[in-house]
Parts: C-alpha cells; structure tokens; sequence
C-alpha cells in the first residue's frame, strides 16, 4: 500500500542520492555495507538491547533508500544492481527476525520488566512463520515477473514498507513502556489472556510480529490469484498448470 508512495520519496531523495554519487560510492557498495549494518543491529537485539538494535534497524533502512538514489541519480540501475539489492534485503530481514529471536528479554536493563529468565523478543515458531511468509511474497512476486513474464507483480495488502513499519513500532511499544502493556490490555479479559498465552503471543512485540506473517502469507495468495489472472488473460494454455 505505502509502495503507491514510491514516486514521491524517490523525488525527494534525488538530491540525497546526487550527493552521494559525487563521492565515487556505488550502490551496490552501499547495498552491501547495508547487510552488514543489519547484521550489527541483530547482534545489538541477541544482547537484549532493544533501543541500538533499533537504530542501527533504522540505518538499514535508510541505506536501503540511499542505494537506489544514487542508482537512479547516477545512471547506475542494473537489472543485476536490483537483483542484488533484493536479494540482500532478504538477508537483512533474516538477520533482524533472528536478532529478535535469540534476543533475551531479561537482558534488558530495566530489571522490573515482568519476563522470566530464558523469555525471548519473539518465539521462535512466530519468528520461523512471519519470516518464511516475508521471503515467500517476495517469491511469488519474483515468479510472477520472470516465469509469468508480469512487468509487476507487486500487489497485496502488505508490501515491505508495512511490514517494516509494523516490525518497528512492536520494538518501541515493547522497549518504552516500563510494563508488558499486551498483558495489560488482556487482563481484563481472562478468556482472551488464556487464549493468547496458548498461542505463545505474551508481549507486544511477538503480536506485531504474528500480524506481519499473516499478512504476509496473505499477500502470498494475492499474488498468486493476481498472477494467475493476468498470466492467463494473456496466455489462455497457461491457466490449467496453475
């Protein structure tokens, strides 16, 4: 939804990205350098802290912005230069859900947090659901456009400026309050805590996380129901194999 936005920060980022290519820097540098600051915020996340694992999260972000300024700003935009550039923002995405994974929440240094020794960020049947989810509508989205021969396949309820933004605000609704306030708002509800408590969904974070899954697995099945009609809208032969 928010990739209908693309044209505008792309404008806006065009100064940023002329900037940049003054220097000599290549995108496919900057896409490179972006993976390994994801790889420093997963590390900040496995040792409990929440608050740099989130800035350097944000720096990837921003990079990942940066690479294709300077792409476009530069006359540097490759087929390869996209390829790369997807393909590492998967890794990016694996290193964060596994930060999160391994990230201890009692290693946090607020000692009242109501968790447990050996808690989490995230459960790892949630973290392994909501990441396989993200990388399988990538999937689709990539048949779609080199087997199907689509110009875009880039359609469903969430894209990964969603995601992103979802994954962001469960961090600081989990780091900032000085209590688990998803607990909080089920207590009154006995029946609803015992459900949630059952499916492993005990803070805030984990809920935002389960949330990206779902709505990734479901932009999954939009995909492959948009693919499949514009594929056998322009090749009748091809709508029995699918």
């Amino acid at each position: 939804m928010l990739g209908t936005l693309r044209e505008q920060y792309q404008r806006v980022m065009a100064p940023v990205g002329k900037a940049i290519a003054r220097t000599g820097i290549t995108p496919n540098m900057i896409t490179g350098l972006t993976v390994l600051v994801a790889l420093v915020s997963a590390w900040f996340f496995v040792l409990g802290d929440l608050y740099v694992g989130l800035l350097f999260m944000i720096l990837t972000v921003v990079m990942d912005m940066f690479d294709g300024a300077v792409a476009r700003a530069a006359g540097l935009a490759t087929k390869f230069g996209a390829t790369f550039d997807h393909t590492l923002d998967r890794y990016a995405e694996f290193l964060f859900m596994l930060g999160l994974m391994l990230g201890p929440i009692s290693a946090v240094t607020i000692p009242w947090w109501p968790y447990s020794l050996g808690d989490t960020f995230i459960p790892w049947f949630w973290g392994f659901f909501t990441l396989f989810g993200m990388i399988m509508a990538s999937f689709a989205r990539a048949k779609a456009e080199s087997v199907g021969g689509m110009e875009s396949c880039a359609v469903g309820i969430a894209e990964r400026q969603e995601k992103l933004i979802l994954t962001i605000g469960g961090i600081l609704l989990l780091a900032i309050p000085s209590t688990n306030i998803w607990i909080d708002i089920l207590t009154p509800v006995p029946v609803l805590l015992d459900i949630f408590v059952m499916l492993d969904i005990t803070n805030i974070l984990t809920l935002c996380i389960a949330i990206v899954g779902i709505l990734s697995h479901i932009t999954v099945a939009q995909r492959l129901r948009y693919a499949k009609k514009m594929i056998v809208t322009t090749e009748p032969g091809e709508g029995e194999d699918v």
